[in-house]
């Protein structure tokens, strides 16, 4: 089914062939018609199902085909932590790229002015955890009066993290008559009365669960040094057994650079991040699938929605920070039942995170070691030899400890007087 038999605005429908999507996943295709149709729905489907586009899309064709004279928020979609704020708030820009839409972002960590004077000024949509939003809008329940459509967006997980008293409380503060979508990996007895709660006559969307990526992906480590990660990818990719290569990088920049390296090396390679133009994700996507090149180097935000069947390896150049983002990365091979193989680059610093991922998994992940391959010495450049010798370092007395003051001075005052 395509997406236009969906019954989305044609804004929607532009943005969303800009984006390079074709068909819609069953997530979509069971929820959309509903939410349009101002119905409130509880969407059960896992993380990589398309279930952020799932209740994106019908919110902004909502928000289009009626633009009121206030300029209170209209949407609120809470989720559980700021990176989810940042995921959720990318594809919103992405699919209302041809909408005079305000977006505001909130979320712990920055500072509040600027957030709460989005709220005083009226946003179309604001994205939020609920900590930070309660804080804000405790003693300014004005700025959400208008409020149409309320989201719960891992609802699971929000409750896991302990979310639900700052949830209900911002929840008493909003209009009776609103359209609320409720989002969850699972469906437990919680998020049944989550939903009795919050919600009226919802209609149950449940997509089953996709296969998990450990039955159908091959996953390896391999412990390497920062400045030896770019010969251990050109010695990996010399193995023409990697067809379809898909490489994650933390940045834009960095995934530039790989590909720039590749490039010198004769590999075909393209580029996926929020730095290229329209046109230019297409054609990198489209050069993808055909087989005209053989490795894409994508960032996560970028790369969420890719549907490319055949992808035969997923190589993570860095070191994911977040395990969703490890499953998600990992869930674009091994599709279909078809057989992929997930590889990771492990740093000295992404030990924390891995030690977090295998908890999150519940089990742990093979590490190997190359055959032929040798770490590349550092290249840095030497100290030379003729420069003056540097300073000793002496730290500032004023920001120090008053017994490390007084150990420094008479540190100090032996090296005086030996």
């Amino acid at each position: 089914m395509p997406f236009r038999q969906l019954g989305l605005a044609e804004p929607i429908l532009l943005a969303v062939r800009d984006a390079g999507y074709t068909e819609p996943t069953p997530i979509q295709v069971a929820a959309i018609p509903v939410v349009l149709q101002r119905q409130d729905v509880m969407g059960i489907a896992q993380t990589g199902t398309g279930k952020t586009a799932a209740f994106v899309l019908p919110l902004l064709s909502l928000i289009a085909a009626h633009r009121p004279q206030h300029r209170g928020v209209r949407a609120l979609i809470m989720v559980p932590t700021r990176e989810l704020v940042v995921q959720v708030e990318e594809n919103i820009r992405i699919y209302a790229r041809h909408l005079p839409l305000r977006v505001a972002t909130i979320f712990g960590g920055v500072s509040e002015r600027p957030q709460i004077k989005a709220l005083q000024h009226g946003v179309d949509i604001v994205v939020a955890t609920p900590g930070r939003l309660l804080d804000i809008i405790r003693g300014r329940e004005a700025s959400l009066r208008d409020l149409e459509f309320l989201v719960l967006d891992e609802a699971d997980r929000m409750l896991d993290m302990g979310f639900i008293h700052p949830i209900r409380q911002i929840v008493r503060l909003l209009p009776r008559e609103r359209l609320t979508l409720l989002f969850s990996a699972t469906l437990s007895r919680e998020i049944e009365q989550l939903s009795r709660e919050f919600m009226r006559h919802p209609k149950t969307v449940e997509i089953g669960r996709r296969s998990n990526p450990a039955e159908t992906v091959t996953q390896a480590l391999y412990e390497v040094s920062h400045h030896a990660k770019m010969a251990l990818l050109s010695h990996l990719l010399k193995n023409e057994g990697l067809r379809t290569v898909l490489v994650f990088s933390r940045t834009k920049h960095g995934a530039d650079r790989i590909a720039r390296r590749l490039e010198k090396e004769r590999i075909p390679v393209a580029t996926l991040h929020a730095n290229r133009s329209q046109n230019q994700r297409l054609r990198a996507l489209q050069d993808f699938k055909s087989g005209r090149v053989r490795v894409l180097v994508a960032t996560d935000i970028a790369a969420r929605g890719i549907d490319v069947e055949g992808i035969s390896h997923v190589i993570n150049y860095d070191f994911p920070r977040h395990p969703e983002d490890y499953v998600h990365r990992i869930g674009r091979t091994g599709r279909a039942q078809a057989v992929g193989e997930a590889v990771s680059f492990l740093a000295p610093d992404d030990h924390a995170h891995l030690r977090t991922l295998e908890r999150f998994l519940r089990r742990g992940i093979l590490r190997r070691k190359i055959e032929g391959f040798t770490e590349p010495a550092n290249t840095a450049a030497p100290r030379d030899p003729s420069a003056p010798p540097q300073a000793p370092y002496r730290p500032r007395r004023d920001t120090m400890p008053w017994r490390l003051r007084n150990r420094w001075r008479g540190q100090n005052r032996k090296s005086r007087h030996p």
